[in-house]
This record gives structure tokens, sequence and C-alpha cells, in this order.
């Protein structure tokens, strides 16, 4: 009795550790991924760029992008309802922010 309780626990251990290994391995590459960009230049970037593309190009998550674009020294163009940053501010902002136009 004893015996298939300590089987059981040790099954059910080992699958347990298989889970939890696959879902940091999952966590390990959504964050690869999330950090990659598409844009290996400014010249690729589109004319406006969105929350998305900004996550994207500075490799952050999207809520991240959401909330430097709520900030007032971010160069934000709203139209409407909608937020969208000029790329050639953009490209402005990271000089600025990175020590690249001193």
């Amino acid at each position: 009795m004893i015996q298939n309780l300590l089987t059981n626990v040790k099954r059910d251990v080992t699958m347990f550790e298989k889970i939890e290994n696959e879902v940091l391995e999952n966590k390990i590459e959504r964050r690869k991924t999330m950090k990659e960009s598409e844009y290996k230049s400014y010249d690729d970037l589109p004319l406006f760029l969105s929350a998305k593309m900004i996550a994207q190009v500075l490799g952050i998550a999207p809520s991240s992008a959401y909330e430097l674009m709520h900030e007032s020294s971010f160069p934000v163009l709203k139209i409407g309802s909608r937020m969208v940053v000029p790329k050639d501010k953009f490209i402005e902002w990271v000089a600025r922010n990175t020590g690249g136009d001193s």
C-alpha cells in the first residue's frame, strides 16, 4: 500500500517537473520572440509607427509601448483616438534618450 502510494507520488512529481520545464521553456521562447525585431534599420520603418511597431523596434512588450506613448516627452501624434509616432520624431527621441545626439 505504502509502496503504491510512493510510486504514485514519484510519478506525479516527475509529471509536475516535466510540465514546469515546458512552462519555463515556453516563457523563455516567448521572451526571445518578443525581443527580436523584424526591423534591421530605420529605413525599414514606415512613416508612422503604431504601438505594436514601437514595441517590436524597441524589443519591449506592447503594454510597455502603450505606456511610453502616454508619456509627455514621447513624440505622439493623435488622430482622433488613434496614436501614432512619426518616424523622424521617433528616431530623434531614440537619439536623445541614448545619448546619440550629443
